[in-house]
């Protein structure tokens, strides 16, 4: 067959491929790769991200800064978590409605000035209803006021690596150019909040109520319902931003993140959210422990106070795999026979290095578990001093 005919054919086998619902990779051994043929998203820009490791599974047009809604509430919600888990706030705490966090439009649970609602219920209101109202009123009972509330989310989403992100308010309901997000970062503000377990009782809540079974809830999420494994997080829509999504789920093990900005329809949102976590929950998994454990053997130790150390990896989590290669993870430990003291605890001695089908697919630092002194003259005297009286 001619070179220009193969080349012709290999393409309709790999389209062919791809249509009944596998991944088209560029490298057989190669465990991700995000440079898929077909656009899994209905929408400007979208992105598929595994919670534990980070790592990107897909991408479309990421990293495009864009008006996100309430998908702003994602940051709301992990400085909440961060405060509640520092102990600065306690999910019983009383907080009073101020007549700025009444004036909200838009989502919102009515709030009246005065009113007192718990920070557990506020939750409840940012999380299924995206309540604007009660995102600011906890920005302003979390750090004094919205504006400096606003300040810290900008802070923290710096401190997480985004580079595409800027916030003017806490609920995204202001549509102004000033006030932006991109999908990468939406993903990694979520990846984060998705750290603080206890936001899930939040996030997959269905149904509730307020206001001792007075005020009705649904989840804007729809996901949560109809998606096996669903467990978040946040919609937003406006009529700038379009409608908007950082969905998530948890199968067998791996947390996806799937984030869609800028979606024509609130059915192609969800739509499209669902084609990437299928997308990823077919393709990929996550190396389990279990997969992933080595026999470290105590590191001799050359001229110190102790004659070896111990060993451990620095790193344990997994890594992504092609869905079904677990059993054909091969594991090689690289050490040096010996360290020379002192040794510090936590000190890199080696590397435990994972390869699949022959090409490395991760490698994890082997790292001492205490410290070790050099032996000097007078601790060596001291030594043989004390084994001289304890005979």
């Amino acid at each position: 067959m001619p070179k220009k005919f193969r080349r012709i054919a290999a393409i309709f086998v790999a389209a062919a491929v791809f249509a009944l619902g596998g991944a088209v990779y560029a490298d057989p051994a190669k465990q991700v790769d995000t440079d898929v043929s077909a656009q899994l998203v209905q929408a400007k820009s979208g992105i598929l991200m595994e919670q534990t490791t980070g790592e990107v599974l897909y991408e479309y047009n990421p990293d495009e800064r864009m008006q996100i809604a309430s998908v702003t509430k994602t940051m709301t919600m992990l400085l909440i978590m961060e405060a509640l888990d520092s102990g600065k706030i306690q999910l019983e705490d009383m907080v009073t409605v101020s007549e700025h966090a009444a004036s909200m439009g838009g989502s919102q649970v009515f709030l009246e000035v005065g009113e007192q609602m718990s920070v557990n219920d506020m939750l409840k209101a940012i999380a299924v209803v995206s309540g604007n109202d009660a995102a600011v009123a906890m920005a302003e009972f979390v750090c004094g006021s919205e504006e400096a509330f606003v300040e810290k989310m900008n802070e923290r989403a710096i401190e997480l690596g985004c580079q595409n992100t800027h916030f003017i308010n806490c609920n995204g309901l202001d549509e102004t150019a000033d006030h932006y997000s991109s999908a990468r970062d939406v993903a990694l503000i979520s990846k984060e909040l998705l750290n603080h377990s206890k936001i899930f009782d939040y996030t997959t809540i269905w149904m509730d109520s307020l206001r001792n079974g007075q005020f009705g809830l649904s989840n804007t999420n729809k996901l949560i319902r109809t998606y096996r494994g669903a467990n978040g997080l946040k919609t937003g829509s406006t009529s700038t931003a379009k409608y908007c999504l950082s969905a998530t789920a948890e199968r067998d093990g791996m947390q996806l993140i799937a984030v869609v900005l800028c979606a024509p329809s609130t059915a192609e949102r969800f739509s499209s959210a669902t084609a990437l976590l299928d997308y990823g929950f077919a393709n990929y998994a996550v190396a389990k422990p279990e997969d992933l454990q080595v026999d470290l053997p105590v590191m001799p130790v050359v001229g110190g106070t102790a004659e070896g150390v111990g060993t451990k990896m620095a790193d344990e989590k997994g890594f992504i795999i092609k869905k079904g290669n677990h059993t054909k993870i091969e594991k090689e430990v690289k050490m040096d026979e010996s360290i020379a003291a002192p040794v510090t605890e936590g000190q890199k001695i080696g590397e435990v290095v994972y390869t699949i089908d022959g090409s490395e697919a991760a490698r994890r630092d082997i790292v001492t578990t205490a410290a070790v002194e050099r032996m000097t003259i007078l601790k060596r005297f001291i030594r043989t001093m004390d084994e001289w009286v304890k005979l």
